[in-house]
């Protein structure tokens, strides 16, 4: 009966552990996402844009030209979409 029981539970998490999955999956942002977001609302020129690998993390890499002429480059984290500061 404890093998049933055990069974049945492992077997009720299972859907839950796909969605799990599916959450971290939507956490990721693309590059092309990451540009959109530095840029946005901000009034800046996107002159480039590239994925690095930095101290094992994958991080987008946004350069733009401020309004002021000035070049800035952003780290955006690939897994959660959050800006890094600098």
């Amino acid at each position: 009966m404890q093998k049933f029981i055990k069974l049945f539970v492992l077997v009720s998490l299972l859907p839950w552990v796909g969605l799990v999955n599916a959450d971290l999956m939507l956490a990721q942002i693309n590059l092309d996402d990451a540009a959109k977001k530095v840029t946005q609302d901000r009034n800046r020129k996107l002159l480039g844009a590239k994925t690095e690998t930095i101290d094992g993390k994958k991080i987008h890499v946004i350069k733009v030209l401020t309004p002021d002429g000035r070049i800035q480059h952003y780290k955006v984290d690939a897994e959660s979409g959050k800006l890094i500061k600098n």
